[in-house]
């Protein structure tokens, strides 16, 4: 009976034992027989992530963090063990953010292609690729406890612009801003009368648009007529004729032109002959004015003009006498 009993604690310690171990393998997330692979993540903080976080990919546990030390530069650095069998994304970073109310934080695996949409976290991971030397780049998001001092300082700021938006608009404020509204409604009921009233020119002004438009349209048929005709009055060879005789004239006017110009050149040559000439006239025109001379006295006297109509009316009077009496003055005999 001692015996049995010895046996009893022995398999109650034993079993005690495995179940001690085998828990505490299971909560350190331990797996007997797989080989697990370790990466370094590099992170500015890593805010309340510690050894033995969980590390997630797309939501599934795949691993968890070994080991958190300082780095030189300013840098922490995580090791972070993968169960074997996990096949980490292409382009691997890592993301530190809070898991749950109660302060539980996480490690999330995503893939920096695409690059996040988070400004914060995309220039988090381009400054902690940069360094290089193989190490996977990190974030951190903040927790809640940083988010609800945010919050608090947002409310804060908010409560303050509300306060001062209050005092702004005091009842004064308020009664101007209605007697702005209703000014307003006024200007915009006096707008809409002006529009009605000009509704009608500018209904005539659109008519006469039509008309003009009209009017151009047939100003436009007119013309393509006009040109057909001179199309077809063209294409049997006038316009060449025409361009011909064009040609001829220019040519004519050139010939003109230079005579013209030789006419004046001779002028030219002769100047000094035509002053004379022209001196020589101007005295004897300076002499008939003076009634000097022979011409100025004929041109002076009236009495030449008067004795040469007497003497043209007799003439008339004897060719007269003439034709009525020839035998009077003409005498005809035959042998």
């Amino acid at each position: 009976m001692k015996r049995e009993n010895e046996f009893a604690v022995g398999l109650v310690v034993i079993a005690a034992l495995a179940l001690v171990v085998g828990g505490a393998l299971w909560l350190s997330g331990a797996h007997l027989g797989k080989t697990e692979a370790v990466y370094t993540a590099r992170f500015r903080t890593v805010g309340g992530l510690g050894a033995g976080s969980p590390v997630v990919l797309r939501g599934v546990r795949v691993g968890r963090i070994e080991a958190i030390r300082l780095a030189p530069g300013n840098w922490v650095e995580a090791d972070i063990k993968i169960y074997s069998g996990v096949t980490p994304p292409a382009k691997p970073a890592v993301i530190a953010a809070s898991a749950s109310l109660f302060g539980e934080w996480a490690a999330t695996l995503i893939s920096s292609e695409p690059p996040p949409v988070d400004p914060n976290i995309r220039q988090a991971l381009e400054e902690a690729a940069a360094v290089g030397g193989g190490k996977w780049p990190g974030a951190t998001l903040p927790d809640i406890g940083q988010l609800t001092a945010q919050a608090s300082r947002i409310a804060t700021d908010i409560g303050t612009v509300a306060a001062r938006v209050q005092s702004a608009f005091d009842s004064q404020a308020v009664m101007d801003l209605r007697r702005s509204i209703h000014d307003f409604g006024q200007v915009a009921d006096r707008l809409a009368r002006v529009t009605n009233e000009q509704a009608d020119i500018i209904g005539d002004v659109g008519s006469n648009l039509q008309h003009g438009s009209e009017a151009l349209s047939r100003a436009a048929v007119d013309l393509r007529t006009t040109l057909g005709r001179v199309d077809t009055a063209t294409n049997q060879g006038q316009l060449a004729t025409i361009l011909n005789n064009t040609a001829a004239t220019s040519t004519d006017l050139r010939s003109a032109s230079q005579d013209f110009r030789q006419l004046m050149a001779a002028a030219n040559k002769n100047q000094e002959s035509l002053v004379r000439v022209l001196q020589n006239a101007d005295t004897i025109l300076s002499r008939v004015s003076n009634r000097s001379g022979t011409l100025g006295l004929l041109v002076a006297d009236s009495a030449l003009y008067r004795e040469t109509t007497l003497t043209m009316i007799q003439l008339r009077q004897l060719l007269s006498d003439i034709q009525a009496n020839p035998r009077k003055y003409f005498t005809f005999s035959v042998f």
